[in-house]
Formats: structure tokens, C-alpha cells, sequence
């Protein structure tokens, strides 16, 4: 048997709008639903938590900014749900700006360490 990787990541993307300008009406289900049938961002914490993946589990959620919805309010969202059932490490951020997009001009990239499951606590 090999050797188990030093890090399990799972990664989502969170976008308000389609490519084409449209509102996306399935990202917060996608970032906030607790029902493992979503896979969302926090069931998919809850997997991380319980696995026996990697020495470090972490989520990351990338997004786009837009003005008439602010991506940080589903971000804080998301930490609030999320941290009912796991225990989060803090927030890393790195911006993302200046991208060739017409409707994706700026945006972020979150993470957080995934440091357990606070149902077994």
C-alpha cells in the first residue's frame, strides 16, 4: 500500500453569475447545503473531517466578485454552517485581480484547514 499524499483538498467554485452575465441560482446550495446529496462545500468538510485522507484536509473555495451580491457574505456564511459540524482552521485569502473576463473581473481564492469533527468532540 503507498504511502497516504500530505494533504486531501477539495476545492469549489463559487460564482453569482454565469458566463454569460446570467445570476447562477445553484451556488449557494453548492457552498451552503447541509444534505450530503449536494456535495456541497460543507458536506464536503464533513467527509474531509471523517477520512482517513492525508496528515492535513483543507477546503478551498474560489469566487468572483459582484457587486450586487457580495461574494464575502456567502464566504462568512459558509464558516458559520461549516463550523456546526467540523472545526476550521483560520481563513487564508489570496485576491485575484485584473482577470480577462468580461464578467469575472476580480475575485478570491479562501482556504481553511479542516483541523476535525465536532460531532465526535
Amino acid at each position: 500500500m503507498g504511502e497516504l499524499p500530505d494533504w486531501a483538498i477539495e476545492v469549489k467554485m463559487a460564482r453569482l453569475r454565469r458566463d454569460n452575465g446570467d445570476y447562477e441560482d445553484t451556488t449557494t446550495k453548492k457552498i451552503l447545503s447541509p444534505y450530503p446529496d449536494d456535495r456541497s462545500a460543507v458536506t464536503d468538510c464533513r467527509k474531509l473531517a471523517s477520512s482517513g485522507f492525508g496528515e492535513r484536509r483543507a477546503i478551498l473555495i474560489y469566487g468572483f466578485e459582484d457587486p450586487a451580491r457580495p461574494i464575502m457574505w456567502l464566504i462568512e456564511a459558509f464558516e458559520l454552517i461549516a463550523a456546526t459540524t467540523v472545526t476550521l482552521g483560520s481563513r487564508e485569502t489570496a485576491t485575484l485581480k485584473d482577470l480577462v473576463h468580461p464578467v469575472f473581473a476580480a475575485g478570491h481564492v479562501w482556504g481553511w484547514e479542516v483541523l476535525g469533527d465536532r460531532s465526535r468532540q
